[in-house]
């Protein structure tokens, strides 16, 4: 792969995780409930994905810019 492919590749990456990030991050300011039938998500499964999605992105930023 090209390393234009890679750059792009990063970019896109980092760009919907963060957008995971963001909206992980809304529900836990939001409170917003997210229930699946009988079973209610809690909110440490947010605050995880919004750290996670938040490192993988920034990570993936950082490296289509070292390339």
């Amino acid at each position: 792969m090209r390393d234009g492919g890679k750059k792009t590749y990063l970019f896109i990456s980092a760009t919907i995780f963060g957008i995971v990030a963001i909206l992980h991050l809304l529900r836990v300011i939001s409170g917003w409930d997210f229930v699946l039938g009988p079973w209610s998500l809690p909110m440490f499964f947010s605050w995880a994905g919004t750290i996670g999605a938040g490192f993988l992105s920034a990570w993936a930023f950082t490296l289509a810019l070292k390339i």
